[in-house]
Protein backbone atom coordinates (compact mmCIF):
# COMPACT_ATOMS: atom_id res chain seq x y z
CA UNK A 1 0.00 0.00 0.00
CA UNK A 2 1.71 2.85 -1.45
CA UNK A 3 -0.31 5.63 0.51
CA UNK A 4 0.40 3.90 3.92
CA UNK A 5 4.30 3.28 3.21
CA UNK A 6 4.49 6.85 2.01
CA UNK A 7 2.64 7.79 5.60
CA UNK A 8 5.20 5.86 7.69
CA UNK A 9 8.03 7.22 6.14
CA UNK A 10 6.86 10.34 6.45
CA UNK A 11 6.37 10.03 10.45
CA UNK A 12 9.89 8.90 10.55
CA UNK A 13 10.99 12.03 8.68
CA UNK A 14 9.02 14.72 10.75
CA UNK A 15 10.60 12.91 13.89
CA UNK A 16 13.93 13.41 12.53
CA UNK A 17 13.58 16.98 11.31
CA UNK A 18 11.56 17.43 14.87
CA UNK A 19 14.36 16.39 17.01
CA UNK A 20 17.52 17.16 14.74
CA UNK A 21 19.77 20.77 15.73
CA UNK A 22 18.53 23.87 14.09
CA UNK A 23 20.23 24.45 10.70
CA UNK A 24 21.34 20.73 9.97
CA UNK A 25 20.93 18.30 7.41
CA UNK A 26 18.37 15.13 7.54
CA UNK A 27 20.75 12.77 5.11
CA UNK A 28 18.74 10.00 3.67
CA UNK A 29 20.12 6.86 2.24
CA UNK A 30 18.10 4.35 -0.11
CA UNK A 31 20.07 0.85 -0.81
CA UNK A 32 19.02 -2.27 -2.49
CA UNK A 33 19.65 -5.73 -2.73
CA UNK A 34 17.62 -8.84 -4.20
CA UNK A 35 15.81 -9.54 -1.29
CA UNK A 36 15.03 -6.13 0.30
CA UNK A 37 15.47 -2.30 0.21
CA UNK A 38 16.97 -0.38 2.95
CA UNK A 39 15.89 3.36 3.69
CA UNK A 40 17.93 5.39 6.68
CA UNK A 41 17.29 8.63 7.92
CA UNK A 42 20.19 10.21 10.20
CA UNK A 43 19.97 13.76 11.81
CA UNK A 44 22.53 15.44 14.22
CA UNK A 45 20.93 16.13 17.57
CA UNK A 46 20.68 14.88 21.15
CA UNK A 47 21.67 11.14 21.46
CA UNK A 48 18.72 8.78 22.44
CA UNK A 49 19.81 7.10 25.60
CA UNK A 50 20.44 3.43 24.46
CA UNK A 51 17.98 2.39 27.14
CA UNK A 52 14.86 4.06 25.74
CA UNK A 53 16.00 3.71 21.95
CA UNK A 54 13.76 0.16 21.91
CA UNK A 55 10.96 2.20 23.73
CA UNK A 56 10.62 4.83 21.10
CA UNK A 57 8.70 3.11 19.05
CA UNK A 58 5.56 2.72 21.36
CA UNK A 59 2.69 4.06 21.36
CA UNK A 60 2.68 7.53 23.28
CA UNK A 61 5.98 7.32 24.55
CA UNK A 62 8.01 10.26 24.61
CA UNK A 63 11.52 10.07 25.89
CA UNK A 64 11.12 12.78 28.53
CA UNK A 65 8.87 15.88 28.94
CA UNK A 66 10.76 18.77 27.66
CA UNK A 67 11.18 16.95 24.35
CA UNK A 68 7.69 16.04 23.84
CA UNK A 69 6.53 19.71 25.39
CA UNK A 70 8.56 21.66 22.83
CA UNK A 71 7.82 19.12 19.90
CA UNK A 72 4.53 18.80 20.21
CA UNK A 73 2.39 15.45 19.00
CA UNK A 74 1.16 12.68 20.80
CA UNK A 75 3.82 9.99 20.35
CA UNK A 76 2.20 8.38 17.97
CA UNK A 77 4.30 8.89 14.80
CA UNK A 78 6.89 6.19 15.01
CA UNK A 79 4.36 3.63 16.66
CA UNK A 80 2.53 4.27 13.36
CA UNK A 81 5.53 3.70 11.17
CA UNK A 82 6.26 0.56 12.80
CA UNK A 83 2.99 -0.63 12.45
CA UNK A 84 2.43 0.19 8.54
CA UNK A 85 6.28 -1.61 8.19
CA UNK A 86 5.61 -4.65 9.63
CA UNK A 87 2.34 -5.46 7.73
CA UNK A 88 4.36 -5.05 4.65
CA UNK A 89 6.25 -7.80 6.15
CA UNK A 90 9.73 -5.07 7.27
CA UNK A 91 11.44 -3.68 9.95
CA UNK A 92 12.17 -0.69 11.71
CA UNK A 93 15.03 -0.01 14.33
CA UNK A 94 17.34 3.29 15.66
CA UNK A 95 20.46 3.77 17.05
CA UNK A 96 22.34 6.70 18.90
CA UNK A 97 25.10 7.98 19.30
CA UNK A 98 27.49 10.69 19.53
CA UNK A 99 24.56 13.42 19.17
CA UNK A 100 23.79 11.25 15.42
CA UNK A 101 20.59 9.00 15.58
CA UNK A 102 19.93 7.05 12.26
CA UNK A 103 16.14 5.52 11.80
CA UNK A 104 16.61 1.84 9.82
CA UNK A 105 13.90 0.77 7.89
CA UNK A 106 14.27 -2.43 6.13
CA UNK A 107 11.21 -3.86 3.39
CA UNK A 108 11.15 -6.87 1.29
CA UNK A 109 11.16 -6.46 -2.25
CA UNK A 110 8.13 -7.97 -2.49
CA UNK A 111 5.57 -8.07 0.44
CA UNK A 112 4.19 -11.11 1.63
CA UNK A 113 0.69 -11.52 0.03
CA UNK A 114 -1.50 -11.15 2.91
CA UNK A 115 0.89 -8.79 5.88
CA UNK A 116 -0.69 -6.18 4.09
CA UNK A 117 -4.46 -5.14 5.26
Amino acid sequence: DADKLARAIGNVLRNAVAYSYEGTPIRMTCDEDASEVVLSAENDGPTIPSRKLSSIFDRFYRIDTDRSSAKGGAGLGLAIAREIIERHGGTIGASSEDERTVFTVRLPREAPRDSVR
